[in-house]
């Protein structure tokens, strides 16, 4: 099946070179645009098959992260890929806190946006090395309890994070829960925002020493 990209920046040429670099990786993608936030919203009601948008921070009529938290809210299922003209690492982390599942400056090079696509299309969240890098002490420092954390998570949720301690991919996820790729891709992207991390090893390293059972008897279904 094709994968569906939402392409939402208000300058025309940087749209076209994001295509234009999309198709290296993906020949087969569909591929949509919108110039603005309302128009992406349009574009996402009106295409529920769309499994990724891509979205610039800096757009007329949008100041800071609304237009991110606007996208967010109405269509929460949809992983959103900022790709911005900022670098400053606490944007980045901001937009993770805000959301986001990935952040790319527009100066990188094709290959990280690439490869951001890719891991955040797999349901990860993805931050480049250096912005990853700066990250790291500020969020551990700024970090919530686990206890904290984990309580943020649903009771389905839990259960995806179970099987990923178990080392299950999202295939084997969906079809022991019953679900769809995507639900299961939707939940990792949700317990990785949830318990501040960006990678499945970083789960299974922050909850190595979890009682799984009581942790499950915590969230009822």
């Amino acid at each position: 099946m094709s994968v569906h990209l939402l392409i939402v920046d208000d300058h025309p040429l940087f749209r076209d070179a994001l295509a234009a670099t999309i198709r290296l990786a993906h020949p087969d993608a569909v591929l949509h645009e919108a110039d603005g936030i309302e128009a992406a919203c349009a574009v996402l009601a009106a295409n529920r098959n769309i499994d990724l948008t891509l979205l610039d921070l800096s757009m007329r009529g949008t100041a800071g992260f609304d237009g991110l938290i606007t996208v967010r809210a109405r269509f929460p299922r949809i992983p959103i890929l900022i790709v911005s003209g900022h670098e400053d690492p606490r944007i980045a982390r901001e937009a993770l806190q805000h959301g986001a599942a990935g952040f790319v400056p527009k100066a990188m090079d094709k290959a990280t946006l690439t490869r951001a696509i890719t891991e955040v299309l797999s349901g990860a969240l993805f931050l480049p090395p250096g912005l990853a890098e700066a990250n790291a002490p500020a969020s551990r420092s700024k970090k919530a309890p686990l206890p904290e954390r984990l309580a943020r998570l649903t009771p389905q949720q839990v259960r995806v994070l179970m099987m990923i301690r178990q080392g299950k991919l999202n295939k084997q996820i969906a079809h022991e829960l019953q679900v769809g790729d995507s639900t299961v891709k939707a939940h990792v992207s949700e317990i990785l925002r949830k318990l501040e991390v960006i990678s499945r090893t970083q789960i299974v390293i922050e909850t190595a020493s979890l009682d799984f059972d009581r942790i499950h008897d915590a969230h009822p279904a």
